[in-house]
């Protein structure tokens, strides 16, 4: 007989049942029912070779783990799981599936009925929501927008057994950047590195949170490439996530040097974004709003670029007028959960507290999150440190700063290009949490592990390109 998923615990069950409870009180308090679709693997090229399946995170938040083409049921106090009723051709092709009552003694749902039943069902209920959302944001009935309000708040704070989850995630993500560094030196593949990253992922029956980032041009914030080479002074940027088998995500990233040692201009850029990520991190705790961390992370690389002689004039008015965008153009990071920018299929009513929007400010505008922060909550902090060629030439964007931009001293840094430090930090009771703090970040203790594991791989005999 086939069994439900084997990361479905008692701990899961009890989870997504208080979830659901508290779900279902609302719904029933607001006259409303909610079906939430699992959704389905979307098709390559043609119908039967299809993506890997992925549930979305709404029926993973609800139920605990993915069950292609289900459908959840919330409605008057109970929930009801809709599935498909498997055929012979299922079991050929896709193995034999968990019977009814193993799902249900799974995910404690009061019952488990199948999808041809579901129109039947849901055409007698008139208040019914959807979730994954159908319609587009701006388009919201003040019903949907309630639902959203009440999912954000359920799924802003996370419960034991998601942070439980999320530090599976981060302990894989750690492995795979280690991988990652013993896979670097000069000569060697971008692409062999990534694959390096990703197999120590896949070994634990994970998949990655996000398109993997692995590239020596670390100024392009969201590069695809895939085909550089390694050279003897490149620095490499590794933005890799692990996802655990139930979905939950972590995101970290890693900058190191492809020679194991960092260039003078190399370590003094690097010490930098260190330095604004240490001090953003402090910061992180209960009530403390998140765009006061953004801040204090650009004011320290507002302070060490105008040490470098690339800004001038008084920092106040550097920051105000954006200065450090030139050179940090991205916000401090996200909200981390069931999805690596959690939430965000809600727009910015996730991220912004209410009252509160986007600046319209380059670099601010990019800022995700604008909320204090709340015990339970896991952000990421990931400053950093571009020398991005578009952004260093437009007129629009250095004209407030002419004559505070030094801009005949970028040549000393011509071989970093880009750096980002970033980590995974839980919000505490009294302060914060950094959940990937086993991972090195320290210049020299990043260029001692480099080496070490090169040279560990070459004694094995490894192939490394």
């Amino acid at each position: 007989m086939a069994t439900v998923h084997p990361s479905a615990t008692v701990e899961m069950a009890s989870a997504v049942l208080h979830r659901r409870v508290m779900l279902g009180t609302w719904l029933a308090a607001a006259g409303h029912s909610l079906l939430v679709f699992a959704g389905r693997s979307p098709s390559r090229n043609y119908p039967d070779n299809v993506y890997e399946f992925r549930a979305s995170s709404h029926f993973l938040f609800l139920v605990g783990y993915p069950i292609e083409g289900a459908a959840l049921l919330v409605s008057e106090g109970r929930s009801t799981l809709f599935v498909h009723r498997t055929t012979e051709a299922d079991a050929l092709w896709h193995g034999e599936t968990p019977s009814p009552a193993s799902i249900q003694a799974a995910t404690r749902v009061d019952e488990v009925r199948f999808l041809d039943e579901l129109d039947a069902v849901t055409d007698k209920l008139p208040a019914l929501l959807r979730l994954p959302l159908q319609t587009p944001l701006s388009s919201l009935s003040s019903a949907e927008q309630a639902l959203i309000d009440q999912m954000i708040a359920q799924r802003l704070q996370h419960d034991d057994f998601a942070l439980s989850e999320i530090r599976r995630a981060a302990s894989v993500t750690v492995r795979a950047h280690r991988a990652g560094m013993a896979a670097t030196r000069p000569g060697v593949r971008v692409s062999a590195i990534r694959a390096a990253m990703e197999r120590e992922i896949l070994a634990e029956d994970f998949t990655t949170a996000y398109g993997s980032i692995v590239t020596t041009s670390g100024e392009v914030l969201h590069t695809r490439e895939r085909w550089g080479i390694c050279g003897p002074s490149d620095l490499l940027l590794a933005d890799v996530g692990a996802e655990s088998d139930l979905g939950w995500a972590s995101d970290v990233t890693r900058t190191w040097p492809t020679g194991g040692r960092f260039s003078p201009s190399q370590r003094a850029a690097y010490d930098l974004v260190l330095a604004s990520q240490l001090a953003a991190i402090e910061k992180v705790g209960p009530g403390v709003r998140y765009r006061d961390i953004h801040l204090t992370a650009s004011r320290v690389l507002v302070s060490g670029l105008r040490d470098f002689g690339l800004l001038h004039g008084d920092i106040d008015g550097l920051l105000e007028r954006g200065a450090h965008a030139l050179f940090f153009p991205h916000g401090i990071g996200h909200l981390l959960g069931l999805d690596v920018h959690d939430m965000e299929d809600f727009g910015d009513r996730a991220g912004y507290a209410p009252g509160r929007q986007r600046s319209e400010q380059f670099g601010l505008c990019y800022l995700r999150l604008d909320r204090d922060l709340k015990p339970g909550m896991v952000v990421t902090i990931e400053p950093g440190l571009y020398f991005v060629p578009a952004i260093l030439r437009s007129e629009r964007l250095l004209a407030p700063l002419r004559g505070d931009v030094r801009l005949d001293k970028l040549a000393q840094f011509a071989d970093v290009r880009g750096i980002r430090i970033e980590d995974d930090v839980l919000v505490t009771d009294s302060g914060r949490e950094v959940l990937t703090a086993a991972l090195e970040k320290r210049a020299d203790r990043v260029e001692s592990l480099v080496e070490s594991l090169a040279e560990s791989l070459v004694d094995t005999g490894s192939e490394r390109s």
